[in-house]
C-alpha cells in the first residue's frame, strides 16, 4: 500500500487524479498540499493547508511514495511573468527538492506539449526549465507528461481555451499520424497515464508525450 502526494490538486487535472487515487486500492493514503481546504472528505484523504512561499516550514509533512505535481497558472491570472514563474517553476522545483531529501522515490509532473528550456516562448521555456530542474534531482523515477489542450470542466473560465476546445474537438478527426501529438486530451486520460506510470517499476527520467497518453 502506498501514499500519494498531490500539489495542484485544485486544478483541472489535479482534481481528476485526486478522484482516481481515492478510488484506487493501490494507494491507502492521499495527501494534498493546498492553499485553502478543499470541499471534499474521504477516509484516505489528508489535507495540509500551506503557504507555498514557505515550503520549507512543512518539510516534515512531505512523506510518501510518489508526488503528483499539477502546479500551474496563466500570466493573466498571475499578473506578471515573475508571478507566473513562481507558481509554475519555483513551487514545483522547491517541493521536489524537499521530496527528494525526504527519500520519496517517484515524481510525476504535468508539463506541456512543446516544453523546452531553450524556447523563445516564455510559457514553454518555463515548463522546460521546470522539467530540467526536477530531472537534475535524480529521483529514482521521474516522468514529465506533456499533454496538448486539456479537455474537462474547468471552474475558471478561459475564453481562448474554450474557443480552442471547440475547434480541437470539431476537427479531432484530422489529428492522426504525426498530428496526433496535437490532439486534445481529456484530463482523465492524463491522470490515468500518470497513475499507471507511478504504479509501474520504471526507473530513470522519461518524457511522456501527448500521443502516448492518448
Amino acid at each position: 500500500m502506498k501514499t500519494a502526494i498531490i500539489i495542484g490538486a485544485t486544478g483541472l487535472t489535479g482534481q481528476a487524479v485526486l478522484n482516481q487515487l481515492l478510488n484506487d486500492d493501490y494507494f491507502n493514503h492521499v495527501i494534498v498540499f493546498v492553499r485553502k481546504k478543499m470541499d471534499i472528505t474521504h477516509p484516505k484523504l489528508v489535507q495540509h493547508c500551506v503557504d507555498f512561499n514557505s515550503l520549507d516550514s512543512y518539510r516534515d509533512l512531505v512523506k510518501g511514495d510518489v508526488v503528483f505535481c499539477y502546479m500551474g497558472t496563466t500570466i493573466k491570472v498571475a499578473g506578471s511573468q515573475d508571478a507566473f514563474k513562481k507558481v509554475d517553476f519555483t513551487y514545483p522545483s522547491e517541493f521536489a527538492k524537499i521530496a527528494k531529501q525526504n527519500m520519496i522515490n517517484t515524481f510525476c509532473l504535468q508539463s506541456s506539449l512543446g516544453a523546452d528550456s531553450n524556447s523563445t516562448n516564455f510559457y514553454l521555456k518555463v515548463k522546460g526549465e521546470t522539467e530540467q530542474a526536477i530531472q537534475h534531482l535524480n529521483f529514482n523515477s521521474f516522468a514529465s507528461f506533456r499533454p496538448s489542450m486539456l479537455l474537462g470542466n474547468r471552474q475558471e473560465f478561459r475564453l481562448g481555451e474554450q474557443i480552442g476546445k471547440v475547434v480541437m474537438q470539431t476537427l479531432s478527426f484530422m489529428f492522426i499520424g504525426r498530428l496526433k501529438r496535437y490532439k486534445a486530451i481529456h484530463v482523465n486520460q492524463v491522470a490515468s497515464a500518470m497513475i499507471k506510470h507511478a504504479k509501474s517499476d520504471k526507473t530513470g527520467n522519461v518524457i511522456i508525450e501527448n500521443e502516448e497518453m492518448l
